[in-house]
């Protein structure tokens, strides 16, 4: 397949970041102390997550990227704004004095998770409306918006960001959290997976069955397409009359972490750069598979997706 041209693809990412921590060690042996794995540390990696990710891997696509967002006034506010200017993000980051920068910390036993620690503070409402108005200086000069909601806070202006996106002219994508999505009305896309799907219309008995709930939801909430993203099963494109199911490639699973901010980067470049919302979504069901096979929050290449194209 030929690549698309990504070079003028304008992608504005906004949403919660976080810095990813992760300590690398051997758990040969159990603590005398309390029943739990003693882990001799050898080093550390640090890694863009959340939002941050988002846009890590639409600039890996060539898209020029832009990324809003809140960060506290620490260290790991600066790690984060130095790792973003090393992948070549855009970044307007408003630093809240109040509030820790989100971080995962995990501890790795030859690539087995044994711990994760969240840190984190929501952000306060005067910096949220500070990032309102940067979003609204930008919102010209994309062609393409990304909301990625990881439910810390920075996405209380959601519902503005959305209606004043579409009323630009653009198409605004959203990577949802939580029980809620009126919040999410108008937008041109989400991208649920099973489990948040799940939790917002209930279970369903039957492929029949979760078509109609999920279409119901699409029309309710306005939007001009839903996309569910079906881990290893692949996908399914829900638009007005219809449905495209689109098969998972088979590859061996490494981690699952960021897949998701991998496909909704992808869709967001691929759309930017003029592809229809089947192919963009075909694009990004592959470039789901190749993040799988990769530990830890991670990027996909256009060489990886495309080949020499």
């Amino acid at each position: 397949m030929k690549a698309p041209v990504t070079a003028k693809a304008r992608v504005l990412v906004v949403g919660d970041v976080m810095l990813d921590r992760y300590w690398y060690g051997d758990a040969t042996r159990i603590s005398p102390e309390a029943p739990v794995p003693v882990v001799l540390w050898q080093r550390e990696e640090e890694r863009l997550g959340g939002a941050a990710n988002v846009a890590r891997n639409c600039a890996a696509l060539g898209a020029p990227t832009t990324l809003l967002s809140v960060t506290g006034r620490d260290e790991a506010g600066e790690r984060v704004a130095q790792l973003l200017r090393q992948e070549g993000v855009t970044a307007s980051l408003r630093r809240d004095a109040k509030v820790r920068t989100t971080q995962k910390l995990r501890v790795v036993h030859k690539k087995q998770q044994l711990l994760r620690i969240d840190m984190e503070t929501p952000p306060s409402q005067e910096v949220l409306a500070s990032k309102l108005a940067d979003y609204r200086k930008a919102l010209p000069a994309c062609d393409v918006v990304l909301l990625s909601d990881y439910g810390k806070g920075g996405l209380a202006h959601v519902a503005t960001m959305i209606r004043e996106g579409r009323r630009a002219g653009k198409q605004v994508l959203v990577d949802p959290k939580g029980g809620d999505y009126s919040r999410y009305r108008g937008a041109s896309m989400i991208t649920p997976n099973l489990k948040e799907l799940e939790d917002v219309v209930g279970p369903w008995r039957d492929e029949r069955e979760l078509a109609a709930r999920a279409q119901a939801l699409r029309a309710k909430l306005r939007l001009q397409a839903l996309l569910l993203t079906r881990g290893e099963e692949g996908m399914t494109l829900y638009r007005p009359g219809r449905a495209v199911r689109i098969k998972g490639e088979r590859r061996e699973v490494a981690d699952v972490t960021g897949a998701g901010d991998t496909v909704i980067a992808v869709l967001a470049v691929m759309l930017a750069a003029g592809e229809g919302m089947e192919s963009a979504a075909r694009i990004a069901n592959r470039a789901g598979g190749i993040k799988v096979t990769k530990f830890g929050t991670a990027v996909v290449t256009r060489e990886e997706l495309f080949g020499g194209t």
